[in-house]
């Protein structure tokens, strides 16, 4: 029977000309539409056995696909958040129904409801998605072009070491330790709270963080300054697996009530977690570290990543800046203007 009624759905059956059978719920309770659906897919297996023709691929079974072959980026859960929310717009679709005009207007829902950048995340994943189904799966020809909001700007947020003070003593215990650990070291937030302890080993003053732990997918090891120490080794004793716990449990959210009163009660605003990774390796660049050096310290994978500090070294360089004085821009005969100088 080409189509037959399971509870209140249809569904459609057949075999195609390879020889292969074919059953699917055509997902509706109406008989005609569930026809038309057996017609279609019958219509379009005779097309691909008989004239080559790819098969059709849906954009669920990309998602499928791509959420298999990509299980061990850092971001994998995130992934899985903006599928979710794509799924209403694309889970009928076709991947070759996938059109400018479709993808123009899952932009213009989004920025409607987020920021430029956040739109543009779910544009880049729908791409990404594409590029694969193309480059790698061989189920689509071409891919459509996608047109990106053009994102602002955005300044590094860094405390002075004054603010950080204040934001410290205001702190629960178990937030306090972990934000100094973090302005000692600039781990990233999930690399300080599943800290173990056979990661550290306090006699050498080293740390590290496995490729696995990485967002960066690479292995680094941290070196431990007299701050880092000194935190860990009031750490001790307090869990047998864990460096930084509540509870008995590793802090997974630091991002609490608590940590947003702390903040009103030292009088910082816009200010995440995360920017204390910004806040040490501004302190880094302001105190002398070269770019290169911080990105090892850091675990970044470029140093892209971190020309974001280069004009935080300003200070650091007014030393290099002196290092062309007394050429031909500072001539013997402007003695007016040396004088000037040396009375500033």
């Amino acid at each position: 029977m080409a189509v037959y009624k399971r509870g209140t759905t249809w569904w459609v059956s057949f075999t195609t000309p390879g020889g292969q059978r074919v059953r699917r719920s055509a997902g509706t309770d109406d008989k005609r539409l569930a026809q038309e659906y057996h017609d279609r897919l019958k219509h379009e297996a005779w097309r691909i056995h008989m004239l080559g023709e790819k098969p059709r691929r849906t954009w669920q079974e990309a998602v499928v696909r791509w959420l298999a072959d990509t299980q061990e980026k850092a971001d994998h859960q995130k992934d899985v958040g903006k599928l979710k929310w794509l799924d209403t717009y694309l889970r009928d679709r076709y991947l070759d129904q996938i059109d400018r005009d479709l993808i123009d207007e899952i932009g213009r829902i989004k920025r409607a409801e987020s920021s430029p950048s956040t739109a543009n995340r779910y544009l880049a994943l729908m791409r990404a998605i594409l590029r694969m189904a193309r480059n790698e799966w061989d189920w689509i020809d071409k891919v459509p072009h996608f047109r990106l909001y053009r994102e602002p700007q955005k300044r590094v947020r860094w405390l002075r070491p004054k603010e950080a003070d204040r934001l410290l003593k205001e702190l629960p215990p178990h937030l306090e330790v972990m934000a100094r650990f973090s302005l000692a070291t600039g781990l990233r937030q999930r690399n300080v709270s599943y800290l173990r302890w056979e990661q550290v080993n306090l006699a050498t003053g080293m740390a590290w963080i496995h490729a696995d732990q990485s967002k960066s997918r690479k292995a680094f090891a941290v070196p431990l300054n007299q701050d880092a120490l000194q935190v860990l080794i009031g750490q001790q004793g307090q869990h047998p697996e864990y460096c930084f716990t509540y509870h008995g449990e590793p802090v997974d959210r630091t991002t609490t009530k608590a940590w947003y009163k702390a903040l009103k009660r030292a009088g910082i605003s816009d200010f995440r977690w995360h920017d204390l990774r910004h806040t040490w390796a501004s302190w880094h660049v302001q105190n002398g570290t070269s770019l290169y050096e911080l990105m090892e310290l850091g675990g970044w994978s470029s140093f892209e990543m971190v020309l974001r500090y280069a004009h935080m070294a300003g200070e650091h360089l007014r030393k290099a800046a002196g290092h062309v004085d007394g050429t031909v821009l500072t001539h013997p005969r402007n003695n007016k203007g040396l004088r000037l100088i040396a009375s500033l």
